[in-house]
């Protein structure tokens, strides 16, 4: 069973998802979670902790879908682990959707929002690195600067897709093959 702080957490992300950060009401995460608003405090705060704590939560959810792997499956080339792990993101189920939809939200509050600004920009700049990190192992000579240079085209292309697929103007299908045009045209760029 999640603890009770996790338990809040999937419930912030899926009210975050569905009414946005500004319909975010502790009442209604408390409802949602089925706690008190008490607890809620006592484990965050305030409504910031709850929003930082939140976005946390997606980023490590949505490292744990992209990573996962099946300990019987044969060990994945670096560029079938790149692969997966932005493809991931552009998968049909309610943890996706709801990640992705959350993200995006706190993405759009971090406009008028500085503390939540300086959160994404630490969360996105993980994330950068991460996959600059996976194009390393993919280009082992190509340099570093172009390696994060390639990671920020990536991932901010995946989030458009993304946010294109769940708005319903893009289809799911169709995201996911411009995603991997743009990973074959990128590790082409960046050489041998």
């Amino acid at each position: 069973m999640a603890s009770r702080s996790t338990q809040i957490l999937e419930a912030a992300a899926r009210v975050i998802a569905r009414r946005g950060v500004r319909g975010l009401r502790v009442e209604e995460l408390a409802a949602e979670a089925g706690v008190s608003t008490a607890l809620i405090y006592y484990h965050f705060k305030d409504r910031t902790g709850i929003l930082r704590q939140t976005l946390e939560f997606i980023s490590d959810r949505a490292e744990r879908y992209t990573t996962e792997v099946d300990p019987g499956a044969e060990p994945l080339t670096p560029r079938e682990v790149l692969d997966r792990t932005l493809l991931l993101e552009l998968q049909d189920s309610v943890e996706v959707r709801e990640n992705s939809s959350a993200w995006g939200e706190l993405r759009a509050s971090a406009v008028f929002d500085e503390v939540l600004r300086e959160d994404l920009a630490r969360s996105t700049l993980t994330w950068v690195q991460e996959v600059a990190a996976l194009l390393g192992q993919v280009r082992p000579m190509a340099p570093a600067v172009a390696l994060t240079a390639t990671a920020e085209r990536l991932t901010a292309l995946l989030e458009g897709l993304s946010m294109r697929w769940l708005s319903g103007t893009l289809q799911i299908a169709h995201a996911r093959s411009l995603m991997s045009e743009a990973i074959d045209a990128e590790i082409a760029r960046l050489g041998d």
